[in-house]
């Protein structure tokens, strides 16, 4: 009778290590000392491996620890495993736990000595009180990990973004992730819930802290923004972790001119580009956009793609949109001329820190409160470097206008005040109408606007513009309209759709729409 008695104790130790074990906050050692304690009539405190007491049974008497300073130091040590004593009126048992030294050490006092079956229960808790700090241990120590891994694949998203492939290869050295050695990739943006993106980022990583040939890394600057590296033509492993869900049917969706998904036209990326469009077709709250291939020196135009080609998405019904590749105006200008014009335009900033001309790079396209996070540094700070480029070039940077012919003047000129281009003495700087006055300029401007020319596209097309002249302040384009300020979003959400351009989450597409609309307004050079 009493052996199964001791039985059915030991069988709720073992349900409440498990209630300990299930617990999403970690474990919690008092939980196991109090049903101890009511168990054995005593009273059990834990005593850390620093040597206090990290959690007891609200009756421990503390003050008989003092007594028991040099046995505590020989069990914490390694030199003793269990020790008897006494202690005033109080009966002593202590027991080390775990095997490494320093050693918590378990406590357990009464009025009298513990039985047989008492000492055997106390054995049994301190060795699941040790498991379960061992099971602590490791969780905490893969949360680290994991923490880690994704700031590693930030830091190669990074490298990417900036073009430097052999830094990118020299801080993964001894682990160099598959998409390294691949020739082309596309970036698959997926928009879902912040409180998922960590959940699928662990779900499809490999032994390396890596995708397979991909990388899934999380966007900092946008909270629901998962941002997906894929080799451009891979089907790996990464594929094989999806085999329950898949449907067996062909993914083979490109885009229209809208951006609408089509059934026709080349394959994107099989495999893990296929995962992440069944993640969207399962999950209504979810959208992806596609990126064309790109060599991995080109991430950023790769990236800027699937930000456009993701505003397009989400006003589809599937959900899914790939980018349709539009030749982008940059080159369209002339290249003297072009360059001219950006290199008098950036030249005051030539003793310009580097850090101000990245920050400003960033901050002319996206929201300042997006650049602070994606640098990790304060919103104060971005707009101290803005001031300093403004008050430079005598520009108001809150401007739309201004922040787009600064875009442009970067994108001509590499990022860098002197562009690299040579000097022209003694010939006149053309200005942005000369250089928008182009046929190829205007032949542009004429496909961008193109998708706005049906009845519907006209009411979109006027909203733009009064959105444009308002400096994208849809209060302002509401009043000048007389209309509401949901009917102008909703204009500019449609207007996102049918010109598969960014124009609200980012701000990635405002300034070729503010470019096709001063270029329209010009009249052509014959």
């Amino acid at each position: 009778m009493e052996a199964r008695a001791h039985t059915g104790r030991l069988d709720e130790l073992l349900h409440e290590v498990r209630r300990q074990m299930g617990r999403g906050a970690g474990a919690d050692p008092r939980a196991v000392l109090d049903w101890l304690g009511r168990q054995i009539d005593a009273d059990v405190a834990l005593i850390g491996s620093a040597g206090a007491v990290e959690t007891s049974t609200a009756r421990f008497p503390r003050q008989i620890l003092p007594s028991l300073e040099r046995t505590l130091s020989r069990l914490a040590g390694g030199q003793m495993t269990a020790a008897v004593t006494e202690s005033g009126a109080f009966q002593v048992r202590l027991e080390a736990l775990g095997p490494r030294a320093p050693r918590p050490v378990l406590v357990v006092a009464g009025t009298s000595a513990p039985t047989r079956e008492a000492a055997s229960l106390v054995s049994h808790a301190g060795s699941l009180i040790a498991l379960l700090d061992r099971a602590q241990d490791a969780d905490t120590t893969l949360r680290g990990y994991q923490h880690k891994a994704r700031q590693l694949r930030f830091a190669v998203f990074s490298a990417l973004l900036a073009g430097d492939l052999t830094l990118a290869r020299r801080m993964t050295t001894g682990a160099v992730p598959a998409l390294l050695d691949a020739e082309r990739l596309r970036v698959y943006l997926l928009h879902c819930p912040s409180e998922d993106r960590d959940r699928l980022a662990q779900n499809y990583q490999d032994g390396s802290g890596y995708h397979g040939t991909g990388l899934m890394v999380h966007c900092p600057a946008f909270k629901e923004h998962l941002i997906c590296l894929v080799a451009d033509g891979s089907a790996d492993e990464f594929a094989d972790k999806a085999t329950d869900e898949a449907d067996g049917e062909p993914d083979n969706e490109v885009t229209d001119d809208a951006g609408n998904a089509s059934a026709d036209g080349p394959q994107v990326t099989q495999g893990q580009g296929a995962v992440l469009r069944r993640l969207v077709r399962d999950n209504p709250h979810y959208a992806l956009g596609i990126s064309s291939p790109y060599p991995l020196g080109a991430t950023a135009e790769a990236y800027g793609q699937a930000l456009h080609a993701l505003a397009a998405a989400r006003h589809t019904p599937e959900r899914v949109a790939a980018y349709l590749g539009r030749t982008p105006l940059v080159p369209l200008l002339p290249r003297t001329e072009a360059g001219a014009w950006a290199r008098a335009l950036l030249r005051p900033l030539g003793s310009t820190p580097r850090a101000t001309l990245d920050i400003t790079r960033l901050a002319v396209t996206f929201p300042r409160s997006a650049v602070a996070r994606l640098l990790d540094i304060s919103r104060n700070t971005v707009s101290h470097h803005l001031g300093r480029v403004a008050a430079t070039l005598g520009l108001d940077l809150g401007d739309v206008r201004t922040r787009a012919a600064l875009d442009l003047a970067f994108c001509l000129a590499g990022g860098q005040p002197d562009g690299g281009f040579g000097a022209e003495h003694g010939r006149p700087e053309p200005t942005l109408d000369e250089l928008f006055r182009t046929e190829p300029a205007h032949a542009w401007a004429r496909e961008f606007l193109r998708p706005l020319q049906s009845t519907r596209g006209r009411d979109l097309y006027t909203t733009l513009r009064a959105w444009i002249d308002a400096n994208t302040d849809a209060q302002r384009t509401a009043r000048h309209l007389g209309l509401s300020r949901n009917t102008v979003r909703a204009h500019l959400r449609a207007a996102e759709h049918l010109l598969s351009r960014d124009l609200l989450t980012t701000g990635s597409g405002i300034h070729d729409l503010v470019h096709a609309l001063h270029i329209t307004g010009l009249q052509p050079v014959d």
